[in-house]
Formats: structure tokens, C-alpha cells, sequence
């Protein structure tokens, strides 16, 4: 539903808008704006590179929900099989605490009937990953 507006009050909220916009806007210098693009890129290169093995579709998913800071399947199931996923050359920052149980609620809120069905095939796939990541290393 649209509701219009008075072109006076919205000239005021634009007004307000660009000098907020203005005045918080950062400076980057050349180094570091470089740096971030060379850090998202990584991660992307990491993503796609991944994501030819069982289940790294998900795993890349995962890892940039995580970076996202965002809670779903796949970021749970990066989180579970973080210590493991380290040591084979992933940078997981911060993953999710109790993760194995909110993977289990999330499925439960899902499909209460396949929870337990399909929390059981997402660990497999997980360590089917990473499986398939050792043996390639």
C-alpha cells in the first residue's frame, strides 16, 4: 500500500537524510580500501574453490552467513564443524555457540517430523566435506 506524502515534509526527511548521510560517510585511504577488496576476494575465491566438493555449496553459504552475522542452516552447520574446518585452512572467526542444538530447534520449527532425519544428513554432508578436503590435501 502506498501512502503519499506531503512534498514538504519530504523534502525535510531528504534534507535530514543527506546531511546525516554526509556527515557519517568515512574516509579510506588507498591501502586500506585495497585491503578490503583483496580480503573480499579472498573469500570469494575460497567460497567458489569449495564449493566443487560434497556439500561445499552449503559450507560457502554458511561461511558468509556467518560473516553476515546471520543465523541460519548452513551457518550452523559451519559453526559445528568449525574446529575441524580451522584446521584445514578456514578462517571461522566467531561461529555460533551451541550450535548443534539450534541447528536441531531450526530444523524441529521447520519440519518437527524430519528434524532428526535431516539434522543427521546434514552432518554427514558436513563430514563428508570435510573428508573430501583432507583427502585433496
Amino acid at each position: 500500500m502506498f501512502v503519499s506524502m506531503d512534498p514538504e515534509v519530504r523534502k525535510y526527511l531528504s534534507a535530514i537524510g543527506q546531511r546525516g548521510g554526509r556527515k557519517s560517510r568515512r574516509a579510506l585511504d588507498t591501502e586500506t580500501a585495497r585491503q578490503m577488496v583483496r580480503t573480499r576476494e579472498a573469500r570469494r575465491a575460497q567460497r567458489r574453490r569449495y564449493a566443487r566438493y560434497p556439500g561445499g555449496d552449503r559450507i560457502a553459504r554458511g561461511l558468509k552467513d556467518l560473516e553476515e552475522g546471520r543465523e541460519s542452516i548452513d551457518s550452523l552447520l559451519v559453526s559445528i564443524g568449525a574446529p575441524r574446518l580451522r584446521r584445514l585452512g578456514f578462517d571461522i572467526e566467531r561461529p555460533l555457540s551451541s550450535a548443534e542444538h539450534r541447528l536441531y530447534d531450526l530444523l524441529a520449527q521447520e519440519a518437527p517430523d524430519r528434524a532428526h532425519s535431516r539434522y543427521n544428513a546434514l552432518i554427514r554432508r558436513l563430514v563428508s566435506f570435510e573428508r573430501a578436503l583432507e583427502c585433496a590435501a
